[in-house]
């Protein structure tokens, strides 16, 4: 888990240098995988060959907070969610690789077919991977990212469309470690468009440069404190909207719920232990993956919304010996099937836009059942308080909609280990 703050100089004319802030969540399962922007399920995986389709967010489309002159009177063009196979080859010579994306979203209806090399160096500390690609985009995705429609054509803006193209893009990634755990993380990138987009009146004709920094905490069960036998973990919650913000609730200043929709959640989650006793420190963390459902109380219809996150719990307070108590607190994401009644009533007052995808953060407090009733067989289930918090990290985050808001649910749980 981590972060990272994207810098990619704008193809579109006069479009200056966008900086986007990335949740940076990677996890490598044996068929399932996440990398921060892509979602995939590996279908067939050797230690030469891999195979594996996916869901994978596009970063492209026009500067959302100013918007140049080069595009002003032009509809918005947003990013899209693209559904991709791929098929990797390596060996001791490094990594070949194809890709082939279709908008999934029914933005743009384009397709992308991607040939790629890359090679790893590794030594005690430094990760650096060189990579080389080449990009096959149909007339669909250029043309509505690249392309000026009729009804958008002006005197100095005429009618254009990029038709399909071959784009070239070098770059190199790279991470540091700077301890057992903690990586650095860099990246720097060239990419040389098609002629037909390049000779867009709305692009600049010049190579376009990216960069990436960020960190990161692994959680790898390559360390030694990675639990052996692993417990499941259920959770059950229900809870109601509250006006309140996420620090008020925290910080216990606020903790009502008595709201004008009165909306309500309720939940099952389960979990897994990633790390016990961190350091040999009364901190632990889990990972979990909840099931939500939103009772919109007739305002609009119900719902389900899918959370996953990482959990840290501390429990070194002086009389946790007594009545072991765990004060906790998790980051994620959530993705709605609809936007929650809150979220569009307040964002729709404050004339901000909203998304089905936000980052999701979890505080919570609570006690274990067998040491507050003396029941030795109940001590690892807690019963405790909550808050379920949907946001986009103050706009700043391209990959949540730049949305500078969200909803909270104050909750309350029992928690078990099975």
């Amino acid at each position: 888990m981590g972060f990272a703050t994207r810098m990619e100089s704008s193809p579109y004319r006069d479009g200056g240098t966008r900086n986007d802030f990335v949740p940076w969540y990677l996890y490598e399962g044996k068929y399932v995988y996440l990398h921060a922007s892509r979602f995939g399920l590996k279908l067939y995986d050797r230690d030469d060959s891999r195979f594996d389709v996916f869901l994978a967010y596009r970063f492209e489309g026009f500067p959302y907070d100013r918007v140049p002159s080069s595009l002003a009177g032009m509809a918005g063009r947003g990013p899209e969610v693209d559904f991709g196979a791929s098929y990797q080859r390596s060996g001791p010579w490094g990594a070949v690789y194809g890709e082939y994306l279709h908008d999934a979203s029914g933005v743009s209806e384009g397709n992308e077919l991607r040939l790629g090399y890359n090679y790893e160096w590794k030594t005690e500390r430094w990760r650096l991977r060189p990579y080389l690609m080449l990009a096959a985009r149909d007339e669909k995705l250029n043309d509505y990212y690249y392309g000026v429609r009729p009804n958008e054509a002006t005197a100095i803006r005429p009618a254009y469309q990029p038709g399909a193209g071959v784009n070239g893009q070098v770059g190199l990634y790279g991470a540091y470690s700077l301890t057992e755990r903690w990586r650095l993380l860099a990246g720097i990138a060239a990419t040389r468009w098609a002629n037909g987009v390049r000779n867009s009146p709305i692009v600049d004709d010049r190579v376009q440069l990216s960069g990436m920094l960020g960190l990161m905490y692994d959680f790898s069960l390559e360390h030694a404190i990675w639990p052996e036998n692993k417990p499941l973990i259920v959770k059950v919650m229900y809870g109601k909207s509250t006006d309140c913000n996420l620090v008020s609730v925290m910080r216990l200043s606020c903790a009502s719920t008595r709201t004008a929709d009165q909306t309500r959640v309720s939940a099952i989650e389960v979990g897994r232990p990633f790390i016990e006793r961190l350091n040999g420190w009364p901190l632990d963390f889990v990972g979990y993956l909840g099931l939500l459902h939103h009772d919109e109380r007739d305002l609009q219809r119900d719902f389900w919304q899918i959370d996953a996150y990482m959990k840290a719990f501390y429990y070194g307070f002086p009389w946790s010996d007594r009545v072991r108590t765990r004060v906790g607190f998790g980051a994620g994401l959530s993705y709605a099937q609809k936007l929650p009644f809150v979220e569009q009533r307040d964002q729709t007052l404050r004339g901000r836009n909203s998304s089905k995808l936000l980052n999701y953060l979890d505080p919570s407090i609570d006690v274990s059942v067998g040491d507050l009733f003396g029941v030795r067989t109940l001590r690892e289930t807690y019963f405790g308080f909550g808050v379920s918090h949907r946001s986009g990290i103050f706009g700043t985050s391209q990959l949540l909609g730049n949305v500078n808001g969200g909803s909270n649910y104050i909750y309350s749980y029992i928690e078990s280990k099975m």
